[in-house]
This record gives structure tokens, C-alpha cells and sequence, in this order.
């Protein structure tokens, strides 16, 4: 997962990239195989233990996902930690530290 974050005032601005095949079901390999879906299903953040946002996604998106979200009320410091799930179970945690 790769992070960017701009403070400006007390509004964070955050830029998520998720490195994920997102595998719909409905493709084939080389072989005429059918690949299995493997998708990422949920993406969190939480300051200070608290939620502040969730995003809810399905087979529908597209490879390496992108994300935007903007944060009211943050300051210099503040630690955003976030995770992903996948359709598989598969999860991923990484966090941001707002300068």
C-alpha cells in the first residue's frame, strides 16, 4: 500500500494506492482456467482508535485500486492507521503520520 498525505489547516488530504490483482472470478488464464476471485472487500482507517472512514468495494474494481479521502478536524502528528480485506481473507495494515 503505498500513502500520501497533505495537511493544510486541519484538513488532511489522503491519497491510498492498494497493490491488489482484484481478480473478478470471470477471467481465464492462458490454460482456459477459470481465476479464482480474489478481490479487496474493505478499507479502514482509524485515528487514535477511533474509525473514520470505511470504504465497502466488490469485484467490480479495477486492479491496484486508488483511494482519496479528506480528513476535517486533523492535525500535525496525528497517526492514520489503515486495512485492507480481501474476498480471501487476506489483510494489509500500514499507517501515516500528518506533518
Amino acid at each position: 500500500m503505498r500513502i500520501k498525505a497533505k495537511l493544510k489547516g486541519d484538513v488532511a488530504t489522503v491519497k491510498l494506492l492498494i497493490k491488489h490483482p482484484m481478480e473478478s472470478g470471470r477471467r481465464k488464464d492462458e490454460a482456459g482456467n477459470v481465476i479464482p476471485a480474489k478481490y479487496v472487500t474493505t478499507v479502514t482507517g482509524h485515528v487514535a482508535g477511533a474509525q473514520v472512514f470505511e470504504v465497502n468495494s466488490g469485484a467490480g474494481v479495477s486492479k491496484n485500486p486508488f483511494i482519496q479521502v479528506i480528513l476535517t478536524g486533523r492535525a500535525i502528528g496525528d497517526k492514520i492507521d489503515f486495512k485492507w480485506t480481501d474476498s480471501s481473507g487476506a489483510t494489509e495494515e500500514d499507517s501515516v503520520t500528518l506533518k
